[in-house]
């Protein structure tokens, strides 16, 4: 009879670890495409990424550097400083989008280019996002706003 139970006992313990690695595994798969890295260019520069990963780049638009193409195509310098890096996107720019503001875009880099798939631009006179932030510190051509 005692050996009936442990053999249960260890049956459920055994039957709980495989549900648990289970779930593990597919919550680790269902995230793999909703995770992105933010990089800035200075690090876009000396690492470039695979034409396949999907990442976050962040920084200012350089001055002088938007172009408005055909269509809803654009193409401008994202800038941290330290390293320029190209972009292109094609879709609707936010309403607050302009150069020497900092901006966020979601997209890959390939042959040279990042192409966004999305953009992001700040909301207000003050905000920038704190990953632009802490790149444009590290490069130390970040400025206070004035307040």
């Amino acid at each position: 009879m005692k050996s009936l139970k442990k053999q249960r006992r260890i049956q459920i313990i055994a039957l709980a670890a495989v549900a648990l690695t289970v779930s593990t595994v597919l919550i680790g798969y269902a995230m793999r495409d909703g995770i992105n890295f933010f990089r800035a260019p200075s690090q876009i520069i000396a690492e470039p990424p695979g034409p396949t990963e999907v990442f976050r780049i962040g920084g200012l638009v350089a001055e002088g550097s938007l172009v408005r193409g055909q269509g809803e195509s654009i193409r401008f310098e994202v800038t941290d400083g330290g390293a320029t890096v190209p972009v292109v996107f094609t879709g609707v720019l936010p309403d607050l989008f302009e150069e020497n503001q900092g901006m966020v875009g979601t997209g890959s880099y390939i042959n040279g280019v990042f192409e966004a798939s999305e953009i992001l631009a700040k909301h207000d006179e003050t905000y920038m996002p704190a990953e632009v932030v802490d790149a444009l510190k590290e490069q130390g051509v970040y400025k206070e706003p004035d307040t």
